[in-house]
């Protein structure tokens, strides 16, 4: 049944109460997740925390000790990895150095033993590289590419065998903040235009806010929240997924644990105007000493000593010239959030 036809959003997979061990170590606990058809699903959390694991009980490699993994409807268990119609994109894209780029897309289908001829096989590498803008590059080997050209290669060897689901294990890891940034946005141009089922793995937030669709935080094999990246970002559950998500400070306020972005803080310059009596409810008001400050480029970042805590805050470069390290300031909170 066509989903777009009917209105009906349906999940191209879904995990229901999945376990896993190593040994006496329980690197998944319980998860239960759907992804949907043709979204981006990031899996974030720190080095150990059961992402890759989860990647690995997706496609095949590992099998739960309890729980579902279903795709389409269908529990995956006991399917073999090659006949799970999952595509998997590594950390370091693993290209075959001493193949081509025409025949590193075409190795998946040789490695298949289908009966495919090889004009037909040439001719599924040519639309797939045509789809990723590297139709030109077929003759070329992969030292001959740039970051973002290998990672197109590596996305080509994995859609040419028409995956149902596309797995990636932090492919960008390796590359350098400008490229990751510039391959980061044709990932998702890619995506978008292929509509693709994927499940990204990375531990870094960035990436995950500016990727995806829905979010996955993860720590010690637990699913901690789920989410789009806005409500990630500006409605954490928990302290842990809230600092995981960018930076933010903790405020313990009346009981009460707010917790306030960087940038929602704005200087104040004449604070008699915002006596405590009348300070809206909405907005709080600190004051504190400024112990650092670092230059970002068009933010700043100062750190504040207030009476019970230290603040983190972010201004526009441009507007906070005059703002200096030992001098007092008032930091009005514009929005926050309770925990």
């Amino acid at each position: 049944m066509d989903s777009q036809k009917t209105g009906v959003i349906m999940n191209k997979l879904e995990l229901k109460n999945v376990s896993f061990s190593f040994g006496d170590e329980k690197a998944v606990k319980n998860v239960s997740l759907a992804v949907e058809e043709g979204s981006f699903t990031t899996l974030l959390g720190p080095s150990g925390c059961g992402k890759t694991t989860l990647l690995r009980l997706i496609s095949g490699f590992l099998e739960p000790l309890s729980g579902q993994v279903l795709i389409d409807g269908s529990d995956q268990k006991g399917i073999e990895v090659n006949e799970r119609k999952v595509g998997m994109v590594f950390q370091d894209y693993a290209l075959f150095p001493h193949l081509s780029v025409m025949q590193n897309i075409i190795y998946g289908l040789k490695i298949q033993k289908k009966k495919i001829g090889k004009d037909l096989m040439e001719s599924m590498a040519f639309d797939t590289a045509r789809s990723l803008g590297i139709e030109d590059l077929l003759s070329r080997f992969p030292h001959e590419l740039s970051g973002g050209q290998q990672q197109r290669v590596a996305l080509g060897r994995s859609l040419i065998l028409e995956p149902k689901l596309l797995l990636m294990d932090e492919p960008l890891s390796s590359l350098d903040t400008k490229l990751r940034m510039k391959v980061r946005e044709e990932l998702k141009e890619i995506q978008q235009k292929l509509k693709i089922t994927t499940v990204y793995v990375t531990h870094d937030q960035d990436e995950a806010l500016s990727l995806s669709t829905k979010i996955a935080v993860l720590n010690k094999g637990e699913l901690l929240q789920e989410g789009s990246p806005r409500e990630i970002y500006f409605e954490p559950k928990s302290e842990f997924v809230a600092d995981f998500a960018g930076k933010a400070n903790f405020i313990r306020k009346n009981g009460k644990v707010l917790m306030i972005r960087p940038e929602w803080f704005v200087p104040i310059e004449n604070p008699e105007i915002w006596k405590n009596e009348i300070v809206p409810q909405d907005k709080i008001l600190i004051s504190g000493i400024i112990t650092k400050q670092e230059f970002l480029g068009g933010k700043t970042r100062f750190t504040v000593q207030a009476e019970n805590e230290k603040i983190i805050a972010d201004f526009d470069t441009i507007k906070c010239e005059n703002i200096r390290s030992g001098s007092k300031i008032f930091l009005l909170a514009l929005r926050f959030w309770q925990l």
